[in-house]
Parts: structure tokens; C-alpha cells; sequence
């Protein structure tokens, strides 16, 4: 692998990435609805990974089945995490999570917005596409790895998307009303949406390292699951479901998975 090639489209998909985060935050700011950046960033990825195939071409990378499967990958995820997060999200206003943080501002909002949100959310995105990009410029073939890949990807995309689906129509239903959300994947894993979204990752690393050249890529997963589990996600999310549930929610830590997908535990009887 020639190292300058990749270095141009590092640098072009970090301009790219630019470009997505300005035009999302000047519609946050002219809407006031900060929680766009949460639809484009599935679509953000999708960016990166069309700006990587366009620019890898320029360079004289052919159109081979490796970059057409790593192009189609992120842009099925990409694009559902897009879509589903517009219809979620729609109607509904800020969200409370931006709206928190718009609060603790004293000073001018655009410098505040730009590094605690779109700054923030771009960097990270590059970051975690890095197996994508790096991807683009490997001259592997399609095997076993990549196939490999291609499956945990697939274990990946079912468990974030059948858990999406299962909890939007757990919560269309009025009878559910202030309820734990605790049957199908939700029954194995408290959080099958963030699990998944771990998973696809780690399936587009296993491609990238078809070629020794993706295993410095390990970082993009890797930060990508600490977030999901230590940061914004798992962790973030438990807090607050603890305040408004009470001890529906805590039966429910006890019984139920924190990540990893197991059976749940039976509930002791009482005493």
C-alpha cells in the first residue's frame, strides 16, 4: 500500500466531514434544533465512505468487489441509522439531551455549539471510519476475512436494526406507557441498538484487515465501543432511565445484560 494516496483522502474525507458538520450546525442554529446532527451522523459516514471510493478512484484505485462491499456496507448502515433517527426524531423538537447542554452556555453559541457539538461528533466520526477509508486503498481479495467481516457486520446491522424496530413499536403503543421496554432483544441485552452498532464496526475492521495495513484501524471500533458503553450511550442512557423508573428499571438491570447478549436471569422469588 502506498502511504501518500491514503494521506490525501484522509485529508479529503476530514474536509468532507467539515463541510457536513458547517451546513448541519448553521441549520441547527437557524432552526434551533441542535439534535439534527444525530440524523446526519449515520449519514455522515456515508459521506466518508463515498468520498473515500470517489477519491481512491481519482487515484487510480479500479472499481474492485472489495471497495463496492465496503462502499455498500456503510451505506446500508449509514442510511438506515439516517432515516430511522429522522422519523424518531421528527416533530418532537429539541432534544432535551442539546437543550441541557445549550443551558450550561454563557458566552456566544455559535463557538459553544461548534466545539461541544459538531466539532466534537466530526472528529469522532472520521476517527471510528477509519477501517472504511483505510479499506479503499488495500489490494486484497475478497476471502475468508473479508467474508468474515461481512458476516459479524450482518450480526451487527440485525441486532441494531431488529432492536430499533422492536422499541419504536414498544413505545407506539399507548398501553406501554411508562414501561420498561424489556422483551425480544431487549430481553438478552439492555442496549441490542448499541451493541449492534459495536459489532458492525468490528466486522468492518475484520475487513480492513484482510491487508495488514487495517490493523491500525482497531481505534476506530474501539472508540466507538467505549463510547457506546462508557460515554454517550450505555452509560449515559442507564442514568437517566434509573431517575424516571424507579424499580421497574432496576429489576430489570438486575435480570438483563448490560451489553453482551445472554438469556436473563430469573427473578428470585420473594422471600
Amino acid at each position: 500500500m502506498n502511504l501518500v494516496p491514503l494521506l490525501i483522502n484522509l485529508g479529503a474525507t476530514a474536509l468532507a466531514v467539515a463541510v457536513a458538520m458547517g451546513l448541519t450546525m448553521a441549520y441547527g442554529l437557524r432552526t434551533r434544533t441542535h439534535s439534527v446532527v444525530d440524523v446526519v451522523w449515520g449519514l455522515g459516514f456515508v459521506v466518508i465512505a463515498l468520498t473515500s471510493f470517489a477519491v481512491s478512484g481519482l487515484q487510480g484505485e479500479g472499481v474492485t468487489g472489495r471497495r463496492l462491499l465496503v462502499l455498500a456496507l456503510t451505506a446500508l448502515w449509514g442510511l438506515r441509522l439516517g432515516i430511522y433517527i429522522f422519523r424518531r426524531n421528527h416533530g418532537k423538537g429539541e432534544d432535551p439531551r442539546y437543550a441541557a447542554l445549550l443551558r450550561r452556555n454563557k458566552g456566544p453559541v455559535v463557538p459553544f455549539v461548534l466545539r461541544h457539538i459538531y466539532f466534537s461528533q466530526g472528529w469522532i466520526m472520521w476517527l471510528v471510519s477509519l477501517p472504511v477509508q483505510v479499506a479503499m486503498y488495500q489490494n486484497a481479495s475478497l476471502g475468508l476475512l473479508t467474508w468474515l467481516g461481512a458476516a459479524i457486520f450482518a450480526v451487527g446491522f440485525l441486532f441494531e436494526s431488529v432492536g430499533d424496530r422492536q422499541l419504536a413499536r414498544f413505545k407506539a403503543d399507548p398501553a406501554n406507557q411508562g414501561k420498561v421496554m424489556d422483551r425480544g432483544l431487549w430481553g438478552w441485552t439492555r442496549h441490542p441498538n448499541y451493541f449492534g452498532d459495536s459489532v458492525v464496526w468490528w466486522g468492518l475492521f475484520l475487513i480492513a484487515c484482510s491487508h495488514w495495513s487495517g490493523l491500525i484501524t482497531a481505534i476506530g471500533p474501539a472508540f466507538m465501543t467505549h463510547l457506546l458503553v462508557n460515554r454517550s450511550g450505555k452509560a449515559l442512557l442507564e442514568r437517566q432511565m434509573a431517575r424516571r423508573r424507579g424499580q421497574d428499571y432496576a429489576d430489570y438491570l438486575a435480570r438483563t445484560s448490560g451489553f453482551f447478549p445472554r438469556p436473563p436471569r430469573r427473578s428470585e422469588p420473594a422471600a
